[in-house]
């Protein structure tokens, strides 16, 4: 198993997770009590986090739980009873989808707890009587726990639940939470929290929303699950941790100068697009990279190169269009066996002699590549034969990919392909890894050239493991982004601002 499987989990069928929890807890009762707490505590804690992306949480917030038979309504009990230690203002009304009768023992138990605690605060509500009432003269709930249905749901949905489901959708609601899953498929969440393991079905999901895999532990104990340490296999899904991070998050050796951090070229920049190659260079600079070359059109160089003094910025002959001119190549050959890392693209437009340009600089290249934005063109990723970290969104995929999935595209020994989406996806022929964070903050223009900065760094840090490095910057990135919406909101920001948020991610690991 190696670094990058280490730091991530396996994505589990409905049928592997329940054989992970029988060999975890094999019925007993005190030691799945244990993890109904950790569970729905660590679920609470995560919704009072992720709400931050929309402002404070309302000093009076009413919440709204939906609770089913199992343990998956007795995690939304515990997660609410967090709520209310959180914000003692805060009021809850629970509705058991199926009456109190059929609940299950552990899940009882959270009820009691839920009593005992908050026992003024908390209002038992009839399904019945919420479904006949009119969902447009409901409380203003500032949060739903949805916990009527885990994995363990088998089809068809009764007439009286989905009754409950679709009154609840057309409830006005600030926060919309699910515990593993969105029960039957059909609640809509806002984010869903996977406790434990990431169960399969939550990928596919139209209406999970933001996944968060909250890490119960499960997996620290390899004979629990073979896949904890034995080699994943060609096919499998994996969802990164942080513990990507964490040489990142360590001290820096002591004796150690620029050069030990990596030396990356930066080929880009149009005068059409003049802001994509600066965004690049800063992301390379701020994410910790020993020394930054940049090549750029040299009608910019005198402006950018006061914008972000600590790269070295090198003026490169125009095309009559504003991009690169194939003019230019000797100033890249005649310095290249400096770099350790070259990022192609950023902001170069589509020029057919720019494109010409990235062509003969793949095609010749000994050292591993990021490729990026425009210079995603069949022609250009498959020539050559240096290790290459692709980085394309869904149409660009698209363009490069000839109709192949990711898994089957990324067979090509050289590519690690790093699918950017809502989950970024990353591939190198093997497990597809899942990175979770991020979301809507980072839909906006700029977002990927702050990547492509943030992984030619990590490449020319661990130019051996290609897949390793983009996974770094993926998960680095992602978790700037939350931290960035948490702290000003998804509207009102600035691409560059999320490069202020990359040291606090790193302390918070540390």
């Amino acid at each position: 198993m190696n670094d990058l499987e280490r730091a991530s989990v396996s994505v589990l069928t409905c049928d592997e997770a329940r054989t992970l929890e029988h060999g975890l807890f094999a019925g007993d009762e005190a030691r799945e009590w244990q993890a109904m707490a950790r569970a729905g505590t660590a679920v609470g804690e995560a919704i009072a986090r992720d709400f931050g992306e929309k402002g404070h949480f309302p000093a009076a917030a009413k919440i709204l739980t939906l609770v089913g038979k199992g343990h998956n309504g007795g995690d939304a009990l515990l997660a609410t009873k967090r709520l209310l230690e959180r914000f003692e203002d805060a009021t809850a009304d629970i509705v058991f989808c199926f009456g109190e009768k059929p609940l299950r023992p552990l899940t009882v138990r959270a009820w009691r707890e839920v009593q005992q605690t908050h026992r003024s605060r908390v209002v038992m509500r009839a399904a019945s009587d919420i479904v006949a009432s009119d969902a447009s003269r409901a409380p203003g709930y500032a949060v739903c726990v949805d916990g009527v249905f885990g994995f363990q749901y088998r089809p068809p949905l009764s007439g009286a639940i989905e009754a409950v489901l679709n009154w609840v959708n057309a409830l006005s609601i600030g926060f919309r939470a699910a515990v593993d899953l969105p029960s039957a498929d059909r609640f809509r969440a806002d984010f869903t929290y996977a406790t434990g393991s990431v169960k399969a079905p939550v990928l596919a999901s139209e209406n999970a929303g933001r996944i968060r895999y909250l890490d119960l532990g499960f997996f620290r104990d390899a004979t629990n699950d073979r896949r904890a340490s034995a080699p994943s296999a060609a096919n499998e899904d994996r969802v990164l941790t942080t513990e990507i991070l964490e040489p990142l998050a360590a001290l820096r050796p002591a004796r150690s100068d620029k050069r030990t951090f990596g030396h990356v070229f930066i080929l880009g920049g149009s005068v059409g697009f003049p802001g994509a190659v600066l965004m690049c260079a800063t992301a390379a600079v701020r994410s910790g990279a020993g020394l930054v070359t940049v090549f750029a059109p040299q009608s910019l160089v005198p402006a950018f190169a006061a914008r972000l003094p600590e790269a070295i910025w090198v003026g490169w002959p125009e095309s009559p269009g504003g991009g690169l001119a194939l003019e230019g190549e000797h100033l890249l050959r005649e310095r290249l066996e400096r770099a350790d890392a070259l990022v192609l693209g950023p902001g170069a437009g589509r020029e057919a002699e720019t494109l010409a340009l990235f062509h003969g600089v793949v095609e010749r290249s000994r050292i591993p590549l990021v490729i990026d934005a425009d210079a995603l063109q069949p022609n250009i990723v498959s020539a050559g034969d240096a290790p290459r970290v692709l980085t394309p969104h869904a149409g660009e995929f698209k363009r490069i990919a000839a109709g192949r999935d990711l898994r089957a595209f990324a067979q090509d020994p050289k590519l690690t392909v790093v699918l950017k989406g809502p989950i970024t996806r990353i591939c190198a022929g093997g497990p597809v890894f899942h990175a979770l964070w991020g979301g809507p903050v980072l839909a906006r223009g700029g977002s990927g050239d702050l990547l492509a900065g943030m992984i030619g760094c990590q490449v020319a840090q661990l130019p051996e493991r290609p897949a390793e490095a983009a996974a770094r910057a993926v998960a680095w990135h992602g978790l700037a982004a939350d931290d960035l919406a948490r702290a000003c909101g998804q509207t009102a920001v600035a691409t560059t601002q999320l490069v202020e948020f990359l040291g606090g991610v790193l302390r918070t690991l540390g």
